[in-house]
Protein backbone atom coordinates (compact mmCIF):
# COMPACT_ATOMS: atom_id res chain seq x y z
CA UNK A 1 0.00 0.00 0.00
CA UNK A 2 0.80 3.91 -0.51
CA UNK A 3 0.27 6.55 1.35
CA UNK A 4 1.27 10.26 0.84
CA UNK A 5 0.45 11.86 4.84
CA UNK A 6 0.20 15.62 5.43
CA UNK A 7 0.83 17.42 8.92
CA UNK A 8 -2.27 19.30 8.86
CA UNK A 9 -4.13 21.99 10.88
CA UNK A 10 -7.46 21.27 9.64
CA UNK A 11 -8.97 19.28 6.51
CA UNK A 12 -12.13 18.24 5.14
CA UNK A 13 -13.79 16.48 1.97
CA UNK A 14 -16.65 17.56 0.32
CA UNK A 15 -18.69 15.81 -1.90
CA UNK A 16 -21.39 17.20 -4.02
CA UNK A 17 -21.65 20.37 -1.45
CA UNK A 18 -21.58 18.13 1.21
CA UNK A 19 -18.87 18.19 3.71
CA UNK A 20 -18.83 14.29 4.79
CA UNK A 21 -15.76 14.32 6.94
CA UNK A 22 -13.23 16.90 8.20
CA UNK A 23 -10.40 16.90 11.41
CA UNK A 24 -8.95 19.84 13.08
CA UNK A 25 -5.05 19.27 13.64
CA UNK A 26 -3.51 15.97 12.54
CA UNK A 27 -3.07 13.89 9.18
CA UNK A 28 -4.16 13.89 5.88
CA UNK A 29 -3.41 10.45 4.99
CA UNK A 30 -3.98 9.77 1.02
CA UNK A 31 -4.07 6.09 0.46
CA UNK A 32 -3.62 3.66 -2.58
CA UNK A 33 -4.29 -0.65 -2.83
CA UNK A 34 -1.75 -1.96 -4.98
CA UNK A 35 -2.05 -4.84 -6.88
CA UNK A 36 -1.24 -7.71 -4.42
CA UNK A 37 -1.90 -5.91 -1.48
CA UNK A 38 -3.76 -7.66 1.45
CA UNK A 39 -4.50 -7.28 5.04
CA UNK A 40 -1.00 -7.97 6.61
CA UNK A 41 0.05 -4.25 4.50
CA UNK A 42 -3.02 -2.35 5.76
CA UNK A 43 -2.13 -3.52 9.23
CA UNK A 44 1.69 -2.35 9.16
CA UNK A 45 0.73 1.08 6.82
CA UNK A 46 -1.83 1.66 9.92
CA UNK A 47 0.49 0.94 12.53
CA UNK A 48 3.45 3.32 11.07
CA UNK A 49 1.10 5.79 10.26
CA UNK A 50 -0.41 5.79 13.66
CA UNK A 51 3.25 6.24 14.99
CA UNK A 52 4.96 7.91 12.94
CA UNK A 53 6.93 11.10 14.65
CA UNK A 54 6.06 14.50 13.12
CA UNK A 55 4.32 16.27 15.29
CA UNK A 56 6.89 18.76 17.28
CA UNK A 57 7.69 17.88 20.80
CA UNK A 58 8.26 20.97 23.67
CA UNK A 59 11.57 21.35 22.35
CA UNK A 60 10.53 22.11 18.92
CA UNK A 61 11.61 18.35 17.68
CA UNK A 62 9.15 16.33 15.09
CA UNK A 63 9.43 13.30 17.77
CA UNK A 64 5.65 13.17 18.58
CA UNK A 65 2.77 11.04 16.78
CA UNK A 66 -0.26 11.82 15.69
CA UNK A 67 -1.28 9.53 19.12
CA UNK A 68 0.80 11.75 20.95
CA UNK A 69 -0.48 14.69 19.94
CA UNK A 70 -4.22 14.09 20.26
CA UNK A 71 -4.71 14.71 16.95
CA UNK A 72 -6.91 12.93 14.03
CA UNK A 73 -7.06 11.28 10.59
CA UNK A 74 -9.01 12.23 7.26
CA UNK A 75 -8.36 9.17 5.48
CA UNK A 76 -9.12 9.62 1.75
CA UNK A 77 -8.85 6.75 -1.19
CA UNK A 78 -6.54 7.92 -3.83
CA UNK A 79 -5.54 5.48 -6.53
CA UNK A 80 -4.12 8.07 -8.38
CA UNK A 81 -0.53 7.45 -6.61
CA UNK A 82 -0.44 4.27 -8.14
CA UNK A 83 0.42 6.48 -11.19
CA UNK A 84 3.52 5.38 -13.75
CA UNK A 85 4.37 8.01 -15.85
CA UNK A 86 7.86 6.43 -16.94
CA UNK A 87 6.93 6.48 -20.29
CA UNK A 88 4.21 9.04 -21.95
CA UNK A 89 3.03 11.85 -21.00
CA UNK A 90 -0.35 9.98 -19.82
CA UNK A 91 0.38 7.93 -16.24
CA UNK A 92 -0.79 4.76 -16.06
CA UNK A 93 -2.52 3.39 -13.41
CA UNK A 94 -2.30 -0.37 -13.97
CA UNK A 95 -0.46 -1.49 -10.87
CA UNK A 96 -3.24 -0.30 -8.55
CA UNK A 97 -5.86 -2.88 -6.78
CA UNK A 98 -9.15 -3.37 -8.80
CA UNK A 99 -11.57 -1.27 -7.49
CA UNK A 100 -13.37 -3.57 -5.30
CA UNK A 101 -10.67 -5.17 -3.92
CA UNK A 102 -9.07 -1.30 -3.66
CA UNK A 103 -12.19 -0.48 -1.14
CA UNK A 104 -12.24 -3.17 0.96
CA UNK A 105 -8.85 -2.60 1.41
CA UNK A 106 -8.91 1.14 1.93
CA UNK A 107 -12.16 0.23 4.50
CA UNK A 108 -9.98 -2.30 6.32
CA UNK A 109 -6.80 0.41 6.67
CA UNK A 110 -8.96 2.96 8.10
CA UNK A 111 -10.30 0.53 10.37
CA UNK A 112 -7.29 -0.79 11.42
CA UNK A 113 -5.66 2.85 11.92
CA UNK A 114 -9.37 3.24 14.09
CA UNK A 115 -8.11 0.76 16.35
CA UNK A 116 -4.64 1.95 16.85
CA UNK A 117 -6.23 4.67 18.94
CA UNK A 118 -6.67 7.66 16.05
CA UNK A 119 -9.99 9.14 15.50
CA UNK A 120 -10.65 9.34 12.04
CA UNK A 121 -13.11 10.70 9.14
CA UNK A 122 -13.04 9.87 5.49
CA UNK A 123 -13.61 10.56 2.00
CA UNK A 124 -16.03 8.48 -0.23
CA UNK A 125 -14.00 5.86 -2.36
CA UNK A 126 -14.74 6.40 -5.94
CA UNK A 127 -16.22 9.40 -5.20
CA UNK A 128 -15.89 13.05 -7.20
CA UNK A 129 -14.40 14.63 -3.88
CA UNK A 130 -13.30 18.01 -3.19
CA UNK A 131 -10.12 17.83 -0.88
CA UNK A 132 -9.40 20.89 1.41
CA UNK A 133 -6.41 21.03 3.68
CA UNK A 134 -4.40 23.51 5.68
CA UNK A 135 -0.95 21.91 5.37
CA UNK A 136 1.38 22.22 8.61
CA UNK A 137 4.83 23.18 8.36
CA UNK A 138 4.59 21.77 5.48
CA UNK A 139 5.03 18.24 5.90
CA UNK A 140 4.59 15.53 3.74
CA UNK A 141 5.59 12.15 4.00
CA UNK A 142 5.95 9.95 1.19
CA UNK A 143 5.16 5.95 2.32
CA UNK A 144 4.92 2.59 0.99
CA UNK A 145 5.29 -0.59 2.66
Amino acid sequence: MRALIQRVSEASVTVDGAVIGEIGPGLLVLVCAMQGDSETQADKLAAKVAKLRIFTDENGKMNRSVLDSGGAALVVSQFTLAADTRSGNRPGFSTAAAPAEGERLYEYFATQLAAQGVPIAKGLFGGDMKVRLLNDGPVTIWMEV
